[in-house]
Order: structure tokens, then sequence, then C-alpha cells
């Protein structure tokens, strides 16, 4: 009987563990309205690069905007030194709704891409789980329609990357840049 109880406790706790670790993802997601303009207000991640280039780092402009085969084309557009870079990404719709995969080729590393929470006219939020040969990363990003967000924004985004593990030094709310191709910046 004892051994029966202890059994069961081990997979309650297992299962518990293994909820832990699963990123939500927007209920009922609606792929069309998350198109279009959104600035990188926040950016968090337990990556060597982000801790490296952390400093460095400014707002970005992302287009998002639906393919034929219903994957999302990501384009963002971010300061690096006296001018501006463009990445594109094209992130591949899963079978559950606001979840996507994405290989870099630039780092050979795959993406478990995950639309948190959005309410697709002020914010959304991102969590992605980074998988490569040296080992595995979170980040999180949060998106906004404008510049700016309320605080009440900003700290659900701190409070949901603590859930996620992260630490305070390694989350960072961007500063504000010009729109690419302007001369504030």
């Amino acid at each position: 009987m004892q051994a029966t109880l202890l059994g069961v406790l081990g997979l309650a706790l297992l299962g518990t563990l293994h909820a832990q670790d699963s990123i939500p993802v927007q209920a009922d997601f609606q792929q069309d309205k998350l198109t279009g303009r959104w600035y990188s207000i926040g950016l968090a991640s337990n990556s060597d690069w982000f801790k490296e280039k952390r400093h460095l780092m400014k707002m970005c402009t992302t287009i998002i905007s639906s393919t034929a085969e219903g994957n999302l084309e990501v384009t963002s557009t971010y300061p690096k030194g006296d001018q501006c870079v463009t990445r594109n990404s094209l992130y591949t719709k899963t079978e559950q709704p606001g979840r996507f995969s994405y290989t870099s080729p630039r780092w050979g590393s795959k993406n478990d891409v995950h639309v948190v929470e959005t309410n697709y006219e002020e914010y959304a939020l991102v969590a992605t789980k980074i998988s490569k040969s040296s080992g595995s990363s979170t980040m999180v990003l949060l998106y906004s329609r404008t510049k700016e967000l309320s605080p009440e924004r900003l700290e659900m985004f701190t409070q949901f990357c603590r859930e996620q593990g992260l630490t305070d030094d390694e989350i960072l709310i961007l500063p504000q840049t010009g729109e690419p191709g302007s001369t504030g910046r």
C-alpha cells in the first residue's frame, strides 16, 4: 500500500514538474490579428549571446505577415552601430495554433516559438525555447504596437520571465530608437 502511494505521489510530482516546463500558448489564437508592425519593448534571455550583447541592444521594429501556407514571415530591423540591419525569419506553423518552429540558418538552432499572450492591439508576449548542440536557452520578447507600454504590462513581462526561470539581470527593457533610416536613435 505504501509503495503504491509513493508511486502515485511520484507520478503526480513528475506531472507537476512537466507542467512547469511547458510554455503556455494564447487561447483561441487568431494569427491574422497578430500581423502588422510591432516594436520590441522587452527582451529576456539566459543565452550567452544575450549576456555578451545586452549593453548594445535597443528597440527594434518587427513586421509580421502571414504566408499563403499559414506560416509567419517575421522581419526585424534593428540598429547596429550607425546603420540598420534587417533579419528575416520564417516561423513554420505547428499543429497547435500560436506555436511555431524556426531553424536558424546562421546558428543551426531549433526554436520552439510560443505566442504566450496577446490582445493583438496593444501587446504580444512571445517565448522561445532554443535548442542547439551546445545546450538550450530561453528567450522572451515583449512586443508593442507603440514604442511605450504601461507599467502594468512591463511588470507582467518581468513576472512571466521570472516564472520561466530568468533572473533580473537576464531581463531587459529595451531603450527606444528612431525609425529605421531616420537620424534619431
